[in-house]
């Protein structure tokens, strides 16, 4: 009994040791636990352990769909973004100068049936004023000088004379005489007096403003009087306008009829284009004109005008162009080229070639100024159909659209250095 109880307490003490060395073995005893589980436990761990992980890469792979739909999405966005509404390039007046960029309306054009004849830049008569003293008299003071930009009835030059003052002293007595009569009225005195007091005055008004006074210069005479000089008064402008001539000095003594000022309104030109008389006859008034800036692009014009003379010296006969100037783009002496349409041609919706550009995907697209927003331009795809001289015919744009016609590539390159890629659908 003795000895059975003493291998009891031996073998209790073995297995407490052999427990404790495998817990003590850095967690083996442990790692061994699923071996001891049964196979049908085993099963089941499986099956659970496989419909876990099924789960989880079922839920991981819905994650995963849903990332990239979410990513996919913004850079979709992001991209339709920069091609429409993003790809765009704000350019300030002075940048557009010092590149030559310049903007024109899309319109329709008779390339293929045109009269080429070279031109020259004139003023246009109907727009034009000379500014010239009526007697003689000393420039005392200048109030304009050339290149000025003046409005109607702006003073341009203060002179002084003899024949100006004998006329005011005239009319100030005329004018003295004839309130007086007025204030009496015509039963106080003779209807001679009344109708000689009258005429004398108006007579004297007359003679003044023929002489260059204004009708505001003798309103004026009659409320302050002539002050000290009575001889003196202005000469203003008859018209607005540039002041393209002033050739005179202060202190020169001015005969009548001498040209003191040009004035031009320069936002309308004519070009004098000469053809022989043969293709003078295929060119109608009203037919349409392009006129070529050398170095500075073209500009669209009108036939307003045929010289029914000869020119005897170039057997020749003119053609007058009317063309919108109001970039001021041309000036009075330039030569330029011209071509005229004739006949009955079909028209062509054309820009220049050098305005057309490859797209970074291969399309070909021109820049297009934004509506209302001066140097702001975006590319626009487009069809090319033929190239005509250095004309491109294009499909995809409405008329009058204002695209660059020149200066398109520093378009492009700018746009480049803001990171958009010259595309647009």
């Amino acid at each position: 009994m003795k000895k059975l109880l003493l291998l009891s307490t031996v073998a209790l003490f073995t297995f407490s040791n052999s427990a404790f060395a495998e817990d003590d073995g850095h967690g083996h005893g442990e790692e061994e636990k699923p071996h001891a589980v049964s196979e049908a436990d085993h099963d089941d761990h499986d099956d659970e352990g496989h419909d876990d992980e099924g789960n989880g890469e079922d839920d991981h792979d819905d994650e995963e769909e849903k990332e990239d739909d979410g990513h996919g999405h913004a850079e979709s966005g992001g991209g339709e973004h920069d091609e429409e509404g993003g790809a765009e390039v704000d350019l300030s007046p002075e940048n557009m100068k010092e590149a030559g960029i310049l903007v024109e309306p899309l319109t329709l054009q008779n390339l293929e049936a045109e009269v080429k004849a070279p031109g020259e830049v004139k003023l246009n008569s109907y727009l034009s004023s000379k500014v010239t003293p009526r007697i003689e008299a000393q420039v005392v003071e200048r109030h304009a000088k050339l290149g000025e930009v003046v409005e109607k009835g702006q003073p341009l030059v203060t002179l002084s004379g003899v024949d100006m003052a004998e006329a005011i002293g005239a009319l100030m007595v005329a004018h003295k005489e004839w309130k007086r009569v007025k204030q009496l009225g015509s039963s106080a005195v003779s209807a001679k007096r009344y109708s000689g007091a009258k005429i004398a005055d108006e007579q004297a008004r007359a003679k003044v403003m023929a002489y260059g006074m204004t009708e505001s210069q003798v309103k004026a005479l009659h409320e302050k009087g002539s002050g000290g000089n009575p001889g003196m008064f202005q000469l203003v402008a008859p018209q607005g306008g540039t002041i393209v001539s002033d050739d005179f000095i202060e202190g020169e003594l001015i005969e009548p009829g001498r040209v003191l000022f040009n004035i031009v309104n320069e936002d309308f030109l004519w070009v004098e284009s000469r053809l022989s008389p043969e293709l003078a006859k295929s060119v109608d008034v009203g037919a349409g004109a392009r006129v070529h800036i050398p170095g500075n692009g073209w500009l669209q014009g009108e036939v307003v005008q045929k010289h029914h003379l000869l020119d005897e010296e170039t057997r020749t006969i003119g053609v007058r162009i009317a063309v919108d100037n109001e970039e001021d783009r041309l000036h009075p002496g330039m030569y330029v080229d011209t071509r005229i349409q004739s006949g009955n041609g079909a028209q062509y919706l054309a820009v220049p070639t050098a305005a057309v550009l490859r797209s970074s995907d291969g399309d070909w697209v021109v820049f297009v100024e934004s509506e209302g927003r001066t140097g702001e331009f975006k590319p626009v795809e487009i069809e090319m159909l033929r190239n005509i001289e250095n004309y491109t015919v294009i499909k995809g744009l409405p008329e009058g659209t204002r695209i660059v016609t020149e200066g398109a590539f520093f378009v492009q390159s700018e746009l480049a250095k803001s990171g958009f890629s010259v595309h647009n659908h």
